[in-house]
């Protein structure tokens, strides 16, 4: 599945305009490696003027925020989701945004691609964004 190609994907005008509603992120992935793809794109993020909500197996805090174990423990809304983990883990992310109800935009990082779960969250009304990382495309598109 890591090879494949995105047949569900935002359009550059969809994505400025992900930028523009999104107030707050859950980072699935987000290590606490300042090394790390994921911590240096909550990080920018972050600095953008986003709200980060880190989600990780281990750690109680990350860029300053309150850690949790999984999405399903986030207690308020959260508008988008950027995805760190590989393209088999997708399926279950979007399972839960469903289950939510408050995601608008699942966003998965350069390299992961899953068109089955970007079709399931697309039909259920949000945005798909797959293999496009969300700091390259804020700092050339906003």
């Amino acid at each position: 599945m890591e090879c494949e190609f995105p047949t569900v994907n935002a359009g550059v005008d969809e994505i400025r305009q992900i930028f523009r509603e999104v107030k707050t992120i859950a980072v699935i992935g987000l290590s606490p490696d300042p090394s790390k793809a994921s911590h240096r794109v909550a990080r920018y993020l972050k600095e953008a003027g986003y709200k980060i909500i880190p989600v990780y197996p281990k750690e109680e805090e990350i860029l300053g925020e309150k850690v949790y174990r999984t999405l399903k423990e986030i207690p308020g809304p959260v508008d988008m989701v950027d995805i760190f983990r590989k393209s088999a883990a997708v399926g279950p992310i979007v399972d839960v945004c469903r289950e939510r109800g408050d995601v608008k935009v699942v966003w998965m990082q350069a390299g992961i691609v899953n068109n089955e779960a970007a079709a399931l969250a697309k039909e259920s009304g949000m945005k798909v964004v797959q293999s496009r990382c969300a700091m390259v495309d804020h700092r050339e598109l906003v």
